[in-house]
């Protein structure tokens, strides 16, 4: 498993194979679950010209740990990979990369939700957007669990 928080920009499949490649056994997974996040040009009903993510060095990487044990906990997946970006991204810029392997599809997209939404919620990043008007920090993410659709 690798986690990593980058000052430079990364394309995710790249980063997706390379590792692949390298640490997953090709004939022993039947699942790969990937997310990539990219920076929208919108939030909270303003343009957004660039946005600068921080996060606290250390603390990050051991919280981002945690989540991804925790997901191992609870689903028995082979690996897992993870890279967020810190410091200043513009649209469209990839910010997160979580990819899971295992043996099933139902735990591969189980675990990756699971690490994706505790990221988004739990992890020490804090993001201020650069609007038209000034900037603000971002108060809340998003919620990754929206309602089911009617009949």
């Amino acid at each position: 498993m690798l986690i990593e928080v980058r000052h430079n920009a990364f394309d995710p499949l790249a980063e997706l194979s390379r590792y692949q490649e390298t640490h997953v056994p090709a004939t022993h997974v039947g699942a790969l679950a990937i997310f990539v996040g990219t920076m929208r040009d919108y939030n909270e009903g303003s343009s957004v010209r660039k946005m600068t993510l921080e996060h606290y060095p250390g603390m990050t990487e051991r919280q981002l740990q945690y989540i991804v044990d925790e997901a191992r906990s609870l689903w028995p997946f082979d690996d897992a990979l993870v890279i967020h970006r810190v410091g200043e991204l513009f649209p469209a810029d990839p910010i997160v990369l979580v990819a899971v392997w295992s043996s099933h599809r139902g735990t591969a997209f189980d675990a990756c939700r699971h690490i994706l939404e505790a990221l988004k919620h739990r992890a020490p990043f804090w993001k201020k957007e650069s609007l038209e008007q000034g900037g603000r920090w971002v108060q809340t993410n998003t919620d990754g669990y929206p309602p089911p659709p009617g009949p």
